[in-house]
């Protein structure tokens, strides 16, 4: 839920307006690593996840298996289904105060205990599925390749072939953050809210819980939520759900 504005084209134009006394050859390397970073296919983004999201798993502190998040996340998990586009799903918490979401094109949601302590399971169920539609309807796989585009652009300077395999821990760390800070843009948020309320009807569940949800992250901060920056506005997303339960399409 992070509204994407950074362009690939845009972060290399800065390198080279900001880059004057680099070495030719690595601003010719950033043009090369920017140019496969457009070009990144599905296999790459499910590699580059796989690895982004061991990382992020490394960092945190997992709820056990005997949690009450994550009993609670293994329920929502059995009504929203397994598999994402044919990829198979895997949900882990995160023990952290930190309200947040996010999945990655290998199947990886992640959902921070802050987040389930704010809401109940029908409004986790609600994010959870708008993350999961990211992830559908393709948004993910831009989100990594511009992450994946920014990042080598910074550490071009000791970048080599084959960077997503042998990527430093750094560059690693670098990626990850950049991928779960990214942002989405306003059709892509309204898009993901659709399939999740699309997702629920669909498997008979009540999609309600998208409308509460937008209440209470516009309440945090004063509406500072990291999750609702520079979204569409939660009144207008929380008009749109219900206007969508009341027409019944």
């Amino acid at each position: 839920m992070r509204l994407h504005r950074y362009f690939i084209a845009a972060s290399l134009g800065a390198c080279v307006a900001g880059c004057a006394g680099m070495d030719p050859n690595a601003l010719a390397q950033s043009g090369q690593l920017a140019t496969q970073a457009a070009m990144l296919t599905d296999a790459d983004v499910r590699t580059l996840s796989a690895k982004s999201c061991a990382q992020l798993d490394s960092e945190n502190q997992i709820a056990p298996a005997d949690s009450p998040y994550t009993q609670r996340l293994n329920k929502i998990a059995t009504q929203l289904g397994d598999n994402i586009n044919g990829v198979p799903v895997n949900y882990k918490v995160y023990l952290t105060k930190d309200v947040n979401a996010w999945a990655m094109g290998n199947g990886c949601v992640r959902v921070y205990s802050g987040l389930m302590d704010l809401m109940n399971d029908d409004e986790v169920r609600g994010v959870v599925g708008h993350e999961m539609g990211h992830v559908a309807l393709g948004h993910t796989k831009k989100a990594m390749q511009v992450a994946y585009g920014t990042s080598a652009v910074r550490s071009v300077a000791s970048a080599g072939t084959g960077v997503i395999a042998s990527m430093s821990a750094s560059q690693l760390g670098d990626l990850s953050e950049k991928f779960v800070n990214a942002q989405f843009s306003q059709s892509q948020e309204t898009a993901a809210d659709d399939f999740s309320f699309d997702m629920q009807k669909k498997k008979g569940l009540d999609p309600s819980g998208l409308v509460t949800s937008f209440n209470k992250l516009a309440q945090i901060d004063g509406g500072q939520s990291s999750m609702l920056n520079s979204h569409p506005a939660s009144a207008a997303r929380a008009k749109h759900i219900q206007d969508r339960i009341a027409s019944g399409k």
